[in-house]
């Protein structure tokens, strides 16, 4: 049976040789040669461009989610809760398909250094070839990208349309809004019947998409929450999202920043609210071991372990209520074990 491939050059002889070819044809042979001529085109797009540039397929999004499985347990420290419900609730989406009826939408809340960042770059390196530098992924950030309380309208309108734009470019797009505690409350309340149970708005396919908020908002109450339990004689470990997430949707929904008295709250869109807990000692210690390994360093060896308490014992500070969370988290470690060892 022939192909695309082996038909085509016979098209072609027949149009090079009729007089008028294209008036010589039916409308019906017309459109048979339409179909044809675009399935041919797809078919090359498939195995020439998109085998070298980035495309919306499974090649340039493959989503490898047992990667990040494995990279979180073995890079992301003191974040039990973390691992037990972002990588289920990823690998859900993705599996769901066709059959997906909305986006997934996660907040990450924590103090800073907590990790936010660095699970969301993660996510993006698994979900796609290109990483973050994808053109399938965007990103805001707080202040950066919305300084001005006052073109709040202009704002929302912005990101409205450009989320769009991205969705139609790719549905499986995902968007990363960082420091969303420094953006003006109702920011989002334009994108929340794009994050609703509605599989095609304007035409825009919203089901396969993937949105994060990442936000320091009730970093403080993860704090005083976890502190106060572990005084009362529960391990750290056994904390479960339950634990947290009325919390955090309060906390969200009150404090100042992009998620204040949003619709996206108030309609229930957010799939899942993840708490970042604060980091202790030991995950300190953790941190500053992998930072030995990216360069290059054995932890292990004395001169290593000496630099580690050198900036235990003189670099972090813990929280005045409880004295058990580090305030800064692994946020400064990088520049301080550079600095110690070059």
């Amino acid at each position: 049976m022939m192909n695309f491939v082996s038909v085509l050059p016979l098209c072609l002889s027949l149009l090079v040789i009729l007089p008028h070819p294209l008036q010589s044809l039916e409308p019906l042979t017309m459109g048979a040669i339409g179909l044809g001529a675009l399935g041919l085109g797809t078919y090359f797009k498939e195995h020439t461009y998109c085998k070298f540039s980035e495309c919306c397929d499974d090649r340039s999004i493959p989503a490898r989610i047992d990667e990040l499985k494995r990279s979180l347990d073995d890079t992301l420290f003191g974040q039990h809760i973390v691992k037990q419900h972002v990588i289920p609730a990823l690998k859900a989406h993705i599996a769901a398909g066709s059959k997906s009826r909305k986006p997934l939408v996660i907040s990450f809340h924590g103090q800073p250094g907590t990790g936010k960042n660095f699970v969301a770059e993660q996510i993006a390196d698994a979900l796609y070839l290109q990483g973050s530098k994808s053109s399938y992924v965007t990103k805001y950030l707080g202040q950066a990208d919305f300084p001005n309380a006052g073109l709040l309208s202009f704002y929302k309108m912005r990101i409205n349309s450009e989320v769009r734009n991205s969705l139609r470019s790719c549905p499986r797009s995902l968007f990363i809004f960082d420091e969303v505690d420094k953006m003006p409350s109702g920011v989002f309340d334009m994108l929340t019947s794009l994050m609703d149970y509605n599989a095609f708005v304007d035409g825009t396919d919203n089901t396969k998409a993937i949105f994060i908020f990442l936000s320091n908002t009730a970093g403080s109450h993860i704090a005083g929450h976890l502190g106060t339990v572990m005084k009362n004689g529960m391990l750290r470990e056994e904390t479960r999202l339950s634990d947290f997430e009325p919390l955090l949707r309060r906390a969200a929904y009150n404090m100042d920043g992009g998620l204040q008295k949003t619709t996206m709250i108030e309609s229930h869109v957010i799939d899942h609210y993840i708490p970042f807990l604060p980091m202790e000692k030991g995950h300190v210690i953790k941190c500053l071991e992998a930072e030995f390994v990216r360069w290059n360093r054995n932890p292990k060896r004395p001169d290593s372990q000496e630099i580690i308490e050198d900036i235990i014992s003189n670099s972090i500070s813990y929280d005045r209520t409880h004295s058990l969370f580090a305030i800064s988290g692994c946020k400064t470690l990088e520049k301080k074990v550079s600095m110690a060892i070059n």
